[in-house]
């Protein structure tokens, strides 16, 4: 959504890419079930971000799973 500064300019909002995003979001993104994404996180083979008893995990670490999957790392 556009507006207008009032100096003839329009203001666009830009979206912002998350960095770390829930267990289910990944486990979405990757097509999994949210077990086994708590299964990877627990076995180490995808890091996470703890908060409390939040868990989040980062999306460059997501792209570098798959990269890693499909023989691209």
């Amino acid at each position: 959504m556009s507006a207008n500064t009032g100096a003839g300019q329009p203001r666009t909002e830009s979206t912002v890419e998350p960095l770390l995003v829930r267990v289910e979001e990944a486990a979405r993104i990757l097509s999994l079930s949210r077990s086994t994404i708590y299964e990877m996180m627990d076995a180490g083979e995808l890091p996470s971000v703890r908060r409390g008893t939040a868990r989040r995990i980062p999306v460059a670490a997501l792209r570098a799973w798959v990269a890693h999957q499909t023989g691209q790392s």
